[in-house]
């Protein structure tokens, strides 16, 4: 791995039962960067993410996660990097009985031996760095609505001031508005905490705005990176559909295309 990559994937075989998912993916994700990973629904992009943080098994090929081989770490080295990243599951994956803050307090329990009043303290920042009020720390996830729920489940992936954070579908449920403010939110901690940010997506208004390259996944392997202008000129298939369809179109004729977010950058 050199040093300017977080994640590098090479030749990964991933299958279910007798069909295979993921036939020779090899990509790669820089520090630093939000890259953004879109394939059609089937296509195995949360099988990819569930195969790197190690819940599904790979049949073949080697993922390699700030410096280490995950394919052949032993489960001490497997533990130091899962404590280096974070993840916000689809739906956000609370803990129902939790509540808030100890939702966020969990990875503080799992992997740090800390006093219980300096968890609530820590916890009840990462709250507040999402954007959610003290009022809301104690409210159980019922109680939550569906953005509440995103900001919440995103506190508990920085629980641990990761260096790399895995996003699936992060906007998926919300409504434009709250899907933009978290967008938003996403882009901002990545600044301002030097993350890297892994995210699995569908969402066209999220590729444009914060993500700095982006993966396209069809037929069981990647088939175009690089930024939004290089999705854009591509012709495989299936990448020039989503792309280049009607809705993509006329997100990507906007005045203010390729502007909201970072500068992008070319595979």
């Amino acid at each position: 791995m050199t040093g300017d990559n977080v994640i590098e994937v090479r030749d990964l075989v991933v299958a279910l039962g007798n069909r295979t998912i993921l036939d020779g993916v090899t990509f790669q994700v820089r520090r630093g960067e939000v890259f953004g990973f879109v394939g059609g629904s089937g296509s195995g992009k949360s099988v990819l993410l569930r195969t790197i943080i190690g819940l599904l098994p790979r049949r073949s090929g080697s993922i390699e996660v700030l410096g280490t081989r995950l394919d052949t770490a032993t489960d001490a080295e497997r533990r130091q990097i899962e404590r280096r990243w974070g993840i916000l599951f689809q739906q956000g994956a609370l803990f129902s009985s939790l509540t808030a803050l100890q939702n966020v307090q969990f990875p503080m329990v799992e992997y740090l031996d800390l006093p219980q009043r300096l968890m609530d303290e820590m916890a009840a920042t990462k709250l507040e760095m999402v954007g959610l009020r003290k009022a809301d720390h104690h409210k159980l996830p019922s109680e939550l609505s569906g953005g509440m729920t995103k900001r919440v489940a995103l506190a508990r992936a920085l629980a641990l001031d990761p260096e790399l954070v895995f996003l699936d579908e992060p906007t998926s449920g919300l409504d434009p508005i709250a899907a933009g403010d978290f967008d938003a939110l996403i882009r901002t901690l990545q600044r301002t905490l030097g993350l890297t940010v892994f995210m699995i997506t569908h969402d066209l208004e999220s590729l444009k705005t914060i993500c700095d390259r982006v993966g396209a996944l069809a037929d069981g392997r990647v088939v175009a990176t690089g930024s939004i202008d290089t999705m854009l000129q591509s012709e495989h298939p299936w990448v020039r559909e989503y792309f280049r369809g009607r809705r993509a179109t006329a997100l990507f004729s906007r005045p203010d295309h390729g502007t909201a977010g970072s500068p992008r950058s070319e595979a």
